[in-house]
């Protein structure tokens, strides 16, 4: 199973993301559900930390909720965090941030904590947490890479920057590699404009005059 979609366009790249399957060993699924545990918990505790916050009229950013990782990592209840990679978990705290950052401009609603059961079991993992070579790769705190169902071969050249390991409530696992696609070339920019009206006739009428027919596929 793989998908791909187009995440962003620049003058100089497009990134898209590629998604695979992929089966892991008992010692890779193990270590990713205990990421995946602890992924979950910095998120509900550096959320717990920000509500808290709100509710004295206070607020606290990625830096500070980073700072709290370090000192949650040095206590004997929370010392598990350190056995799994620090890279999802400070990926998590990023995710927080953009969730405040959305709710404060008034374009999300307020982040709610992440269940057990209902929220998504996934971890991200940017450059520092992951290995990317001769087509085989391998997360940090693993020995082997990922056995990874290549459905479809990443575009010639085409590196990973981000990848993000998931499963599914049917117990499928999955991987999602966001890279800079160099075969794809954006399009010059231009001044130029064009007005566009969807007619009854005609599906669209450019203001240039030209007339685009209307398929009909409804019928």
């Amino acid at each position: 199973m793989r998908s791909h979609q187009f995440v962003s366009v620049t003058t100089n790249h497009v990134k898209r993301a590629f998604k695979y399957r992929f089966y892991p060993t008992d010692a890779q699924a193990a270590e990713l559900s205990r990421t995946f545990g602890c992924v979950r918990k910095v998120y509900n505790l550096a959320l717990a930390a920000r509500t808290e916050a709100w509710t004295r009229q206070q607020r606290v950013n990625y830096n500070q909720t980073s700072a709290l990782l370090t000192a949650w990592k040095k206590t004997e209840e929370l010392a598990f965090l350190n056995d799994v990679s620090s890279v999802p978990l400070q990926q998590t705290l990023r995710h927080l941030q953009s969730a405040f950052t959305n709710f404060f401009s008034k374009r999300a609603k307020y982040p709610r904590f992440k269940s057990r059961k209902k929220s998504r079991k996934s971890a991200e993992y940017t450059t520092s947490g992951f290995r990317f070579r001769d087509g085989g790769l391998t997360l940090a705190k693993m020995a082997e890479p990922l056995a990874i169902v290549w459905s479809r071969p990443l575009p010639k050249g085409a590196k990973p920057s981000t990848v993000t390991v998931s499963q599914d409530s049917a117990g499928r696992w999955f991987v999602s590699m966001l890279c800079d696609d160099p075969t794809v070339k954006p399009l010059p920019t231009t001044d130029a404009a064009v007005g566009v009206d969807v007619g009854l006739n005609h599906l669209l009428t450019l203001s240039t005059g030209e007339k685009i027919a209307n398929p009909r596929h409804e019928r």
